[in-house]
C-alpha cells in the first residue's frame, strides 16, 4: 500500500474564546483513512466538529490520535452524528453489551484469552448490516493495546465498486442481498454470544448501496450476506466470494496499527473491516471501547 505523507492538510478553527488553534489532517493511504492530530475530543467546539464531520466524509476513516476519553465522551461524540445504537450481544459476564463497552480478548477475570468470545470480528463486515437499520458509524478507542499486533484492516467498498467492468455493476446493480445475524451464529458457532430469543430476523438490503450524503455507490456484502434474492444458492455464494475478494485487495485496503489513546471512527456505509489476531492473544490483553451510531434504510 502507498502512502503519501505530502498530502496534508491544516485547519484554522476558533474556539469558543475566539482564540486561534489548529490541528492537522493527513491522508494515511490512496484507499481511505487520515489522521488527526492536535484536538482534543473531550472539548471539541462546534466549529471543530463541523470540520470533523467533513473530514468524516470525505476519508470513510478518521484516527484521532492521543485522546484522554471516558465513556461519557465517546458517548457525547457519537450522539452528534445520530442515535446510538442498541446491542444484543452479551459479554463475558452475561449481561448484554452497553452503549459504550469493550472489545476485548479477556475472560471474565479480565486474563488474555486465546479464543475471545466473539469470533465474528475477524472476518470482513459492515457493523450491523443485519438489521432494517444498519451502523452509520463505529468507533473504537485504544485502552490497551498488544506491544506488536492487534491491528484492525478496512476495505473501502466505494472504490472497489468504481473500478468494477461496467457488465458487472449492470448485473448486481438492483440486486438485493440477505444479511442474517443468524447466518453469522451458526458459521462461526456463536450461539453462546446471544440470547436466542434476541437473535433479529433476517433483512434484505440493496447489494450495490447508494450513500445518502455523498451520492457514491458502494458495494454491501460480507460475513452476514447469505443469499441473493432470486439468485441459486451456489450462484450467491459464489458471487458474494468474489465481490468481497474484489474489494479486499491491497490497494483498497488500510490497516489501523494501534497505539495506546487512539480514537477511530469510520463510515459503515462505505467500508467493511475486520481486526487481525497478529499477535499473541493468550499472553497480550487488547482492550478497545466501542460505540456504535444507528444509520438509515439503505438505499
Amino acid at each position: 500500500m502507498r502512502v503519501q505523507p505530502e498530502k496534508q492538510q491544516h485547519a484554522e478553527i476558533a474556539n469558543v474564546a475566539g482564540s486561534a488553534q489548529s490541528f492537522a489532517c493527513r491522508p494515511m493511504s490512496n484507499a481511505l483513512g487520515a489522521e488527526i492530530t492536535g484536538i482534543n475530543l473531550a472539548r471539541l467546539t462546534r466549529d471543530e466538529m463541523h470540520i470533523i464531520k467533513k473530514l468524516f466524509l470525505e476519508h470513510h476513516l478518521l484516527v484521532l490520535r492521543d485522546q484522554h476519553l471516558v465513556d461519557a465522551d465517546i458517548l457525547n461524540f457519537a450522539e452528534a452524528f445520530g442515535p446510538i445504537e442498541v446491542n444484543q450481544v452479551k459479554s463475558t459476564d452475561g449481561t448484554v453489551l452497553q452503549a459504550v463497552h469493550a472489545i476485548a480478548n479477556v475472560d471474565s477475570q479480565g486474563r488474555p484469552a486465546a479464543s475471545p468470545l466473539l469470533k465474528a470480528n475477524y472476518n470482513w463486515h459492515s457493523d450491523k448490516s443485519y438489521l432494517p437499520h444498519p451502523s452509520l458509524m463505529t468507533m473504537l478507542y485504544g485502552v490497551e493495546v498488544p506491544p506488536v499486533g492487534g491491528d484492525t484492516e478496512f476495505a473501502n467498498m466505494e472504490q472497489a465498486y468504481d473500478d468494477l467492468p461496467e457488465g458487472t455493476k449492470s448485473r448486481i446493480d438492483s440486486l438485493r442481498v440477505v444479511q442474517s445475524f443468524e447466518y453469522m451464529l451458526d458459521k462461526l458457532g456463536q450461539r453462546a454470544i446471544i440470547d436466542s430469543a434476541m437473535i433479529p430476523p433476517p433483512v434484505d438490503h440493496p447489494l450495490v448501496r447508494t450513500h445518502p450524503e455523498t451520492g457514491r455507490k458502494s458495494l454491501f456484502v460480507g460475513m452476514y450476506s447469505c443469499r441473493i434474492i432470486g439468485m441459486a444458492q451456489v450462484e450467491a455464494d459464489k458471487l458474494v466470494a468474489e465481490l468481497l475478494a474484489h474489494a479486499t485487495q491491497e490497494k483498497y485496503t488500510f490497516t489501523q496499527k494501534w497505539r495506546t489513546n487512539d480514537f477511530v471512527v469510520w463510515d459503515n456505509r462505505s467500508l467493511v473491516h475486520r481486526a487481525i489476531p497478529n499477535y499473541d492473544m493468550g499472553a497480550h490483553r487488547r482492550i478497545l471501547r466501542r460505540c456504535v451510531v444507528r444509520g438509515g434504510v439503505p438505499q
